[in-house]
Parts: C-alpha cells; sequence; structure tokens
C-alpha cells in the first residue's frame, strides 16, 4: 500500500555549539531527519548525545550566549523555524508544537495554581473567554486523569506527586490541540509503574489527538511498543536510522547493537551480567576526525579512526553510518 502521508516536518544540516570557557561545545553535527503527519519518532541515545539540544534548537529555545544554531534549516508546515522572529515562534510554540519536559517540578511555575498555568495557554493560543478555558482546564485534567479535576486546578504544584505533575504537564501540551508534541524523557525521574502509566496515557491521547510525536530517551526498551521509526544518536550525529522493528530485528551500526545487547530480556535470564559498552563517552569540545564511537567499537578498522562516515541508505529505508557491516565483522 502506497504511503500517502505527508510530511510536514524537514530537519536539514542542523548545528548547533555552545561557547564555554572550556572551549566550543559540538553539541549538535548535521543532524538531518523527517516527520510525517501522525507519526512517533523515537531518538534514542545516552545522556550528552544531543536529543535534547536538537529538539531545542528546533523550537529555537537555546539560550544565545553560549549556544548558537550555526546552520540548518527547519522546515515546519513550508516555513524554515529557524527565520522567524521570536513573536512567530511564540505563536508556534505551544500551539501548534509542543514540548513535555523531563522535570515537571521545574518547568511548572511554583508559585502558580495549575489551573492558572493551563488556563493562561489556552488564553494565549486561542479566543476563549475566562469562564470557557476553566471549563477546557477541567477537561484536560480529567482526560489525563487526575480525580477531582475541578477542585484541584486551585492546587499548586508543590501539592501534586511526581507522577500527577507529569499529567499536568501533558495537559498543558495539549491543550491547543498541537500537530507535534515532543515530549523529553518525560518518565524519566518517575518509578516503574508510574513510567507505564504515562507512556500508556500518551500513547491514548495521541491516537485521540491525531497528532504526531518525537519521543527522546536513552531507554531503547521503552521505545517498542510505541515508536514507528527510531533515531539513533552518538555525539551530536544520527548514527543509525530505521523502522523500528528493523531496528530491533537487524542492527546496523554497532553503538545500537551494543545498547540493545545491553537490555535485560527474558530469554537471558541465564546470563549472569549484562553486556556493558566499554570506553566512556566522547569529550565534545572537539570535533571528531573520524568516528567518534571507535574508540569504544570492537568492530574498529583503521578508516574509522581517519573519516567519519556519512548516514546512507545500506537496506530499504534503513540508513546507517559505518564502515564495517556488524554481521560479518568486515568492511562494507
Amino acid at each position: 500500500m502506497m504511503d500517502t502521508t505527508h510530511t510536514f516536518l524537514e530537519v536539514t544540516d542542523l548545528r548547533t555549539r555552545f561557547h564555554t570557557p572550556e572551549g566550543t561545545v559540538y553539541a549538535v553535527n548535521g543532524i538531518s531527519f523527517s516527520l510525517k503527519e501522525g507519526e512517533t519518532l523515537a531518538v534514542v541515545g545516552e545522556s550528552g548525545c544531543g536529543k535534547s539540544v536538537t529538539m531545542m534548537s528546533i523550537l529555537k529555545l537555546i539560550s544565545t550566549p553560549p549556544g548558537e544554531i550555526v546552520s540548518g534549516v527547519v522546515n515546519y508546515r513550508d516555513r524554515d523555524l529557524l527565520q522567524l522572529s521570536e513573536n512567530e515562534m511564540e505563536d508556534i510554540r505551544g500551539k501548534e508544537i509542543a514540548m513535555i519536559f523531563q522535570d515537571p517540578m521545574t518547568s511548572l511555575n511554583p508559585v502558580l495554581t495549575v489551573g492558572r498555568q493551563i488556563t493562561e495557554t489556552l488564553r494565549t493560543h486561542t479566543q476563549m473567554d475566562a469562564e470557557q478555558a476553566k471549563r477546557r482546564a477541567i477537561t484536560l485534567l480529567d482526560w489525563v486523569g487526575i480525580p477531582d479535576a475541578e477542585n484541584r486546578l486551585g492546587n499548586y504544584p508543590h501539592q501534586f506527586s511526581g507522577g500527577m505533575r507529569q499529567r499536568v504537564m501533558i495537559a498543558m501540551a495539549l491543550a491547543c490541540t498541537p500537530s507535534l508534541l515532543i515530549a523529553d524523557e518525560p518518565t524519566t525521574a518517575l518509578d516503574v509503574t508510574i513510567q507505564a502509566q504515562i507512556i500508556e496515557l500518551v500513547k491514548r491521547l495521541k491516537e485521540d489527538v491525531g497528532m504526531a510525536m518525537i519521543w527522546i530517551t536513552h531507554d531503547l526498551g521503552v521505545v517498542a511498543g510505541m515508536a514507528d521509526r527510531v533515531i539513533v544518536m552518538y555525539a551530536g550525529f544520527i548514527v543509525e536510522e530505521a523502522q523500528v522493528d528493523d531496528l530491533y530485528d537487524s542492527p546496523l551500526h554497532p553503538y545500537t547493537l551494543a545498547l540493545l545487547q545491553a537490555l535485560p530480556r527474558a530469554d537471558r535470564r541465564r546470563e549472569k551480567n549484562l553486556k556493558s559498552i566499554q570506553g566512556v563517552p566522547p569529550n565534545l569540545l572537539s570535533e571528531p576526525r573520524g568516528c567518534p564511537f571507535a574508540p569504544r567499537c570492537e568492530f574498529v578498522q583503521e578508516c574509522c579512526i581517519n573519516e567519519n562516515p556519512l548516514l546512507v541508505e545500506i537496506e530499504n529505508k534503513h540508513k546507517a553510518a559505518c564502515w564495517v557491516n556488524v554481521k560479518t565483522g568486515g568492511l562494507r
């Protein structure tokens, strides 16, 4: 069946730097990807690989200085977001593209009630009056599973548990029914049971609203049941991109393979230890000459040290940036 879904976000050659007293941090190094309407894209990689900075750059939320978006095009519905003014971006943020942040305690204003914060979003981006915004806020809190929603509008963030605060953040993000929801590790600070509840909630709400979603995570285990497609990042580069089933069945990059081998699995119960990735993440104060994963890679060849491979399609819609065939251990 031919895919007629429209691509509405296209990111091309995005590069972001941070100028610090220690030197320039090469945080995002030529990222290119696209997103279709209604699609769920997972962005995976260890802490510091550039996942969050990529998404903050797309929304022009990088503090300047020390941050600087040095190149790139972010084409959203035929408009380059990087060329828009701050006023134009404020119209898009929250209304068309919403973001759920990692820690709701630092994202919610501690001195304003949650009702005030949700209604403020609605009043900013819609034509609702105060009463309409209040009724919508109650509906949203009820929708995300906050009991006694009407009475809880007058509560402050500290009066909610961590899981409930994250539900409030989701309600705020979905207030204006955005076309795209970016979720930046929204379950990291929560216990496992609450994590599962939040993931199921977001999946259900995504289907109800019909929006696209980018889910940022360091946990490949979370991705399997929710994403259509996966991008794997390392040291500010995309090292692999594939449909979610293809990535799990046949990883093409040594880093992805190592991440999957580090996951606990029921069919590996007899193995005493999980396999870890040797070495340490790269120092981003210098742009790598070769493949950034080469110092930690069990398949490393001389060409890997000298030249960083491009991200190219190796199998059907399955891309990798690697000189080596991980199935044979030899060069491609």
